[in-house]
């Protein structure tokens, strides 16, 4: 096989987490309006991708998501706004820690490949949380995907990201935790994929490599010669 040379990461549950968790946030946001959950967490999980498209910001993107969610569950759009409003009050977005192992991986992985971050999102949000952790002590290149390009699982943010590390698909692999995300995505750029999941099952999809933690990278399962 051809040798690995760049290594490329999404951002959210594979190299970070919030301290506090976005349904505790939301469940906080609901109780200081004194109302019962309009919505659920998943819920917003599912049409966050959606509204990251066509947002400028995540004040934007929550603002317009919530007040979607409310009128499709029977509540008032406004009021799906001001649950929003209450969301970014208890939200800060550099509130957030590297998950265990990830400074140790990416430290000893900058010394032998160029890496990336390949993540979906809102890009005031996603800079804030790479600048916060210090990521680009490490990375060599950030796409926004959503923002700067289609979002994962389209091909173009990878390729973006190969290009401003003058990369080629064959000697680079994409770490990530979801299937239909990361993986598809790598996958219809060309490139190798680590899925990172406790779960082995991969369903529909086919990760190259799978590892229970970004831990287990310490020892990289592409790397020929490991």
């Amino acid at each position: 096989m051809t040798r690995i040379e760049t290594v490329s990461f999404d951002l959210d549950g594979t190299l970070l987490r919030y301290v506090r968790s976005p349904g505790e946030v939301l469940q906080a946001s609901f109780e200081g309006l004194g109302l019962e959950p309009l919505f659920s967490v998943e819920e917003y999980y599912a049409r966050y991708d959606e509204f990251a498209r066509r947002c400028e910001s995540m004040d934007e993107l929550r603002s317009e998501c919530f007040a979607a969610l409310a009128a499709e569950n029977g509540y008032d759009r406004e009021l799906g706004r001001d649950v929003a409003t209450a969301f970014a009050a208890e939200r800060d977005q550099s509130n957030v820690e590297l998950l265990p192992s990830a400074a140790s991986v990416l430290e000893s992985l900058a010394d032998d490949y160029r890496l990336a971050v390949v993540t979906n999102g809102a890009r005031d949000a996603q800079r804030q949380k790479i600048a916060a952790v210090d990521l680009e002590r490490w990375v060599d290149a950030v796409v926004v995907a959503g923002h700067d390009t289609l979002p994962k699982p389209d091909p173009e943010p990878f390729e973006r990201a190969l290009r401003t590390l003058e990369a080629t698909p064959e000697t680079t692999v994409h770490v990530g935790d979801s299937l239909e995300t990361d993986v598809a995505g790598a996958t219809a750029a060309g490139l190798e994929s680590v899925w990172v999941s406790e779960s082995a099952d991969s369903e529909a999809y086919d990760p190259t490599y799978c590892v229970e933690s970004i831990g287990r990278l310490a020892s990289p399962p592409w790397d020929v010669d490991g």
